[in-house]
This record gives structure tokens, C-alpha cells and sequence, in this order.
């Protein structure tokens, strides 16, 4: 019996080394095939950085990896030290090159992507959490329509009624803006205690965007309005040639029309 179960231990034992001296040989291998390709040291995105980021945040979210030389982008940077005071002049994704030219100076990120005025128009600035703001995928020329909606008050025929109107339609987007991470935002969704995370939450935008729209007098004041006293601002993404099928005020009874 004893005999057995030494022979048993043996065995397991001779397993483990096995999987240890197999795991040990294909890193050696990975590492070998790095080194004849002239690895060079970059800073390379672990983690994903919004637009406006600081760079004391993107520290926490960048790794120095060796890269085959032939794959190094020119401008790819192996510190941090000589970009203080900078931000991230785009959104940052994982796997990706910490390229030069990816940080900027704040002010410059500010009228960075920035569209012309028309004519006779006027910019004004409202603050919207993503999904409000077609996921917030928006960018600085695309058209949108401004839904307003209002719990009460919306109309006189219906003052005691929720209201929704697209109110304005194929508004320009001159200008939008991302809060970097850290600053007051609406959380992402997230698992309730004991359940695995849903992955369609992976990535999920978070934290709130500034849009900056070019609108007449009149429907400046109707976003002011909205923000102000208004109860939900939602956005779509209009373009120029979408159906405009005429105003109209949607109640509860509408929704199933």
C-alpha cells in the first residue's frame, strides 16, 4: 500500500516539474524570439484613457514592454518625464503605442477638432453623460437633433403630463469634450455582489462629455432652458439628409402608437 502511494506522490510530483520546465522553456522561447528581433523598450497602453487625461493619471495606465524594433512607431516615447503638465489629445486604447503627438498642451486639446461658427449662429455648451450622447461617439462636425423632455409643464394642454420633443433639428456639433478620468462622472454598471460582470459593461464609456453646438438665438436659449429647468437633454446623431417627419410631442399613450 505504501509502495502504491509513493509511487502515486511520484507521480504528481514528476507531473508538476514537467509543466514547470514546459512553461519555463516556451517563455525562454518568447524571450529568445524578442531578443534576435532588437527589442526596444515603449511605453504601451494597459488601460483605457479618455481624451483629457493628465498625465500623472495616464501613468497609472501605460507599461514600458519591449517591441520588436521593426514594429516601434518613430514617435513612440519610453518615459514620461519630459511631458509634464500634458493631457491626451485623444482617447487612449489598450495595446496601443504611447505616441508623441498623442499628448498636447491643455489649451491646445481645448480648441483641438474645434469646428468653424456659421455665420449668424452661436456656441453654446451643455453637459450630457454618454449614453446621452449616442454613446458618446460623437465628433466636432457631425449633426445632431436635441430631444427636450420635461415630467411636467412641457404644454398647457398638458401640464400635469411627461413630455418628450425633438426639439431642435441637425444642430452642429463644433466642439466636444471629455472628462478625464478621476472627475465626477456616472458610474459604469456593475456587478451585484457574487455574480460575474456582464461583458457587455467591458469598456463601457464612462464619465460625463461637454458638447459645444452652434445654434440660432432662439434655440440657445431652449438648451439653456432645457439644462436649467428641463429634466432630460438626449441627443442623436441627425445628419443632413435624415427624415424630418414634422414636431411633435410624445406622452405616454404615443409610445405604443
Amino acid at each position: 500500500m505504501k509502495s502504491r502511494m509513493l509511487a502515486g506522490v511520484v507521480a504528481v510530483l514528476l507531473a508538476i516539474v514537467g509543466a514547470v520546465l514546459v512553461v519555463t522553456y516556451a517563455q525562454g522561447a518568447d524571450q529568445r524570439a524578442v531578443k534576435d528581433l532588437d527589442p526596444v523598450g515603449v511605453l504601451v497602453v494597459t488601460k483605457a484613457v479618455p481624451a483629457g487625461s493628465s498625465v500623472d493619471i495616464l501613468k497609472a495606465s501605460v507599461a514600458l514592454e519591449q517591441v520588436p524594433g521593426t514594429a516601434v512607431a518613430k514617435s513612440a516615447l519610453n518615459t514620461l518625464d519630459a511631458s509634464a503638465g500634458k493631457v491626451a489629445a485623444a482617447d487612449l486604447v489598450p495595446g496601443e503605442q504611447l505616441l508623441a503627438e498623442k499628448l498636447v498642451a491643455p489649451e491646445d486639446l481645448q480648441t483641438s477638432g474645434s469646428v468653424k461658427v456659421p455665420a449668424g449662429l452661436q456656441e453654446v455648451s451643455f453637459q450630457l453623460e454618454p449614453k446621452r450622447v449616442v454613446g458618446g461617439r460623437l465628433e466636432p462636425g457631425d449633426h445632431v437633433g436635441v430631444f427636450i423632455s420635461m415630467k411636467a409643464g412641457g404644454l398647457e394642454s398638458k401640464a400635469d403630463k411627461e413630455t418628450t420633443q425633438l426639439s431642435i433639428h441637425k444642430v452642429l456639433v463644433t466642439a466636444v469634450q471629455r472628462a478625464p478620468e478621476g472627475a465626477a462622472a456616472t458610474p459604469a454598471p456593475s456587478a451585484s455582489a457574487g455574480t460575474e460582470p456582464d461583458p457587455r459593461d467591458v469598456n463601457l464609456p464612462t464619465g460625463s462629455l461637454m458638447i459645444t453646438v452652434a445654434v440660432n438665438d432662439i434655440n440657445a436659449g431652449k438648451i439653456v432652458f432645457a439644462s436649467e429647468f428641463g429634466d432630460a437633454i438626449w441627443l442623436t446623431r441627425e445628419p443632413l439628409d435624415a427624415e424630418d417627419n414634422g414636431p411633435r410631442v410624445m406622452i405616454r399613450p404615443d409610445v405604443y402608437k
